[in-house]
């Protein structure tokens, strides 16, 4: 690489649970680590203090150097709350101390390491990259940086009564015409609808609208993020974020008049962060002063602020909402690859290079990446244009594993699941939609409910374990079978193993979060999926913060660059991934064993469930 150092990448990760930075070397692997689990309103003493957390992803979790646990006795209360059925909140002013905290420990580690190695072999950091949970709004005051409410988390649904107001206030047409323009409806998933809710419901926010004096600010939490860790105060997104607002059109990458008006948002009202692509400088790293915004907790001893201080100046250069993140750490930068991450929830992308796609079946259009430093002739044609996807987003995946322990208590911990799962080897006739918060893709039915069908006297346990893990798997067929259609292929190989051919549409699903650790759940999505569909475990446990380290590898200019060329650097990763598992990691394919039949039979059950659950709510209020 001709450099008397060794260069590395940072990503802070941002996600719904938990803060982690990592810090990646040029084969993509792990040099350190730190992450910080949230305190919750759910949570109580005893539960804290055990040495053992199972995180709401069903990641077994265990105290460590690398990971610590928020206390519940923050002066301002927990970083994540649910004030109420269908609520949930963060704290933006604690998501960028842990941020700065998982960093500074990483330094700290790095550091060390380099104590190590030789003078011309030490470890430094050349840029920063932010992944980031999605759709998650915050809106705050540029006067005093700080924030007018709670940010209002991606898969709250208080704001169920301005979908209600704005899909009775447009036609069926000028709804359509609003998804085509941004690739995304009316629901209360994204952006737009919870800006409208702290508009109707938060007076400060309100106010501050009505004033039009330049101080309201809006943003995601890599907006939120980006403004306070740089010197210049850089009030950004990138277009992976700005794609699920509903602000933004999906074919210029820029705020729309048209969709602003639909919204009844004035821009002279509300500052909207700049859209900039995925991969580019957006300004500098400095450490905040976390008061002056009403963090009052002391966060940082002197010697981790004194390393924090040694990178100020460092480049913040790559940004990517978390599941296209997930998408490029996967490597699935050609168009017809695909992803599954399950998390709380589960999100599929299946990449359809540089030319948009307006599903028909109900799933999204949205922004794979763009990092426009790259050089085409080494690339490829058309690869430093926006490349897109379609996205099948399910609210409830790693979620209901949660739910089954804490509130039915079927389990002690989250990995017995697939054990009690495997108990059975079928779900016995039980059907269960995880519909917690209303379904998602390909349904975008708000009205539905959690729901489970076929309970006789034979139901047991693990027949209600096994249709939970079935419900989210058969979600993701019903996904990848919407998204094979938009994309012109025939979805007869999901159907029947005999009508495959050489050229599916789709012939590996690479999967990663804490779900996919179950061997037992990814054997039941291999099953419903069938034999022409491999199920492929991710080799790297961090695809998100990968994929995130990946686009500020590309931000900065090229003679500082971790790789010359997005083929190089997925050449290195490759390599580095054979060095994991030399390391005696595993990863593992899973085929299905069901027959034809009888994957037909279940699936059969599981559209009549979905039938009957949707629309729950709907005329009971």
């Amino acid at each position: 690489m001709g450099k008397d150092y060794t260069p590395l990448v940072a990503t802070i990760d941002i996600g719904t649970t938990s803060t982690r930075a990592i810090l990646f070397d040029y084969h993509g692997q792990e040099v350190a680590k730190h992450q910080i689990e949230y305190s919750t309103s759910a949570q109580d003493d005893i539960k804290r203090k055990r040495s053992q957390i199972i995180s709401s992803e069903g990641i077994s979790l265990t105290v460590s150097d690398d990971l610590e646990v928020e206390s519940v006795d923050n002066k301002a209360g927990p970083t994540l709350q649910f004030p109420q059925p269908g609520w949930v909140e963060c704290r933006p002013s604690h998501i960028l101390a842990n941020a700065v905290q998982c960093l500074a420990a990483c330094l700290v580690t790095m550091e060390n390491k380099n104590l190590d190695r030789d003078e011309k072999n030490k470890y430094k950091l050349i840029s920063i990259g932010v992944a980031n949970m999605r759709e998650t709004t915050v809106v705050w005051s540029k006067k005093t940086g700080k924030p007018l409410y709670n940010g209002i988390v991606w898969n709250d649904t208080r704001n169920n009564d301005i979908v209600d107001e704005y899909t009775a206030k447009y036609s069926e047409k000028e709804r359509e015409e609003m998804r085509t323009l941004c690739g995304c409806p009316i629901s209360t998933y994204f952006s737009a609808t919870k800006f409208r809710w702290l508009l109707k419901h938060v007076p400060e926010v309100k106010q501050a609208y009505d004033n039009a004096d330049g101080d309201l600010m809006f943003g995601t939490i890599d907006s939120w993020l980006i403004y306070h860790l740089t010197n210049e105060k850089s009030h950004v997104t990138d277009v992976t974020n700005a794609s699920r607002t509903n602000f933004m059109n999906i074919e210029t990458n820029k705020y729309d008049d048209r969709l602003l008006k639909f919204w009844d948002v004035d821009t002279s009202k509300v500052i909207l962060p700049e859209i900039r692509s995925s991969a580019e400088v957006y300004g500098h790293f400095k450490v905040p002063q976390l008061e002056s915004i009403g963090y009052v907790e002391s966060y940082l001893t002197d010697d981790a602020l004194a390393l924090l201080e040694t990178i100020e100046g460092a480049p913040l250069a790559g940004c990517l909402g978390d599941q296209s993140a997930s998408l490029v750490g996967q490597l699935a930068v050609r168009k017809g690859d695909a992803k599954c991450t399950y998390g709380t929830g589960a999100f599929l992308l299946y990449n359809t290079g540089y030319q948009t796609l307006i599903s028909e079946h109900g799933a999204l259009t949205t922004v794979g990446y763009w990092f426009p430093g790259l050089d085409e002739s080494e690339d490829g044609k058309h690869s430093s244009k926006p490349q897109y996807a379609l996205e099948g987003s399910i609210a409830v995946a790693g979620s209901v594993v949660q739910w089954l322990r804490d509130n039915l208590r079927l389990i002690s911990k989250a990995q017995d699941v697939g054990p009690l799962a495997s108990q059975v080897d079928n779900s016995g006739g039980v059907v269960f939609v995880p519909a917690f918060s209303g379904l998602f893709a390909p349904y975008w039915d708000s009205n539905s409910r959690g729901t489970i069908f076929g309970l006789t006297q034979y139901t047991s346990a693990s027949h209600i374990a096994r249709a939970a893990l079935e419900g989210v798997c058969f979600q993701t067929r019903a996904i990848l079978k919407a998204m094979i259609s938009d994309a012109g292929a025939s979805t007869d190989f999901l159907e029947e193993s005999s009508k495959a051919t050489g050229h599916n549409p789709l012939s590996v699903l690479a999967v990663d979060g804490g779900m996919s650790k179950s061997d037992e759940m990814m054997q039941i999505q291999a099953d419903i999926l069938g034999p022409c569909v491999t199920v492929r475990r991710s080799i790297n446990p961090e695809c998100t913060a990968l994929g995130a380290a990946i686009a500020a590898g590309f931000g900065v200019p090229k003679e500082d660059r971790i790789w010359g060329s997005l083929k190089e650097c997925t050449e290195a990763i490759l390599e580095g991934n054979k060095m994991y598992l030399a390391a005696g990691n595993t990863s593992l394919d899973f085929k299905a064993t069901l027959s034809d039949e009888v994957r037909r039979k279940e699936w059969r059950l599981w559209e009549n469930a979905i039938a009957k659950a949707k629309g729950w709510l709907k005329d009971t209020a």
